[in-house]
């Protein structure tokens, strides 16, 4: 699994001209999801993402999480985020898992990610042709990949 998290001060998806996931304060994740990808990739990247210490504290210092926080979060499904563009100028996105294997695990890590966090988690739709808008907070933009756990 690879998410892209970053932390917004709001951000809100739109598919068809209605919005469908709004928050204020907390954090946007793209994610991308491959074959391989398992429960286990489930439960380490919730983990990681919601105890993430990217929230700035009374001091100012980035020492809080997103559970400290008790900020929000919108999960939006992304197969791009695995495209291959080592060959020519057209992305292949043939790693990225298609969507009888992406669905239930998109859906299973939401469902990880509402139970860590202890709250709703909102989402975009998945295959959607999905509009979202975000006020990225710093900015905090933060790239993390379960195959690379570094």
């Amino acid at each position: 699994m690879k998410a892209v998290i970053q932390r917004v001060s709001k951000a809100h998806v739109t598919i068809n001209g209605k919005q469908v996931a709004s928050i204020s304060h907390g954090l946007l994740i793209l994610l991308g999801i491959i074959d391989e990808d398992s429960y286990e990739d489930i439960s380490w990247l919730s983990n990681k993402i919601a105890n993430l210490r990217i929230f700035n504290d009374e001091n100012g210092v980035m020492n809080q999480s997103l559970i400290d926080q008790n900020g929000e979060a919108i999960v939006v499904s992304q197969f791009t985020l695995h495209a291959n563009t080592k060959k020519g100028n057209r992305p292949s996105y043939i790693k990225a898992a298609k969507p009888d294997v992406a669905i239930p695990l998109y859906e299973a890590f939401v469902k990880d990610l509402e139970t860590v966090l202890g709250k709703p988690v909102q989402t975009g739709e998945f295959g959607a042709d999905m509009k979202v808008e975000l006020l990225n907070d710093g900015p905090v933009t933060i790239i993390i990949d379960t195959k690379n756990k570094e």
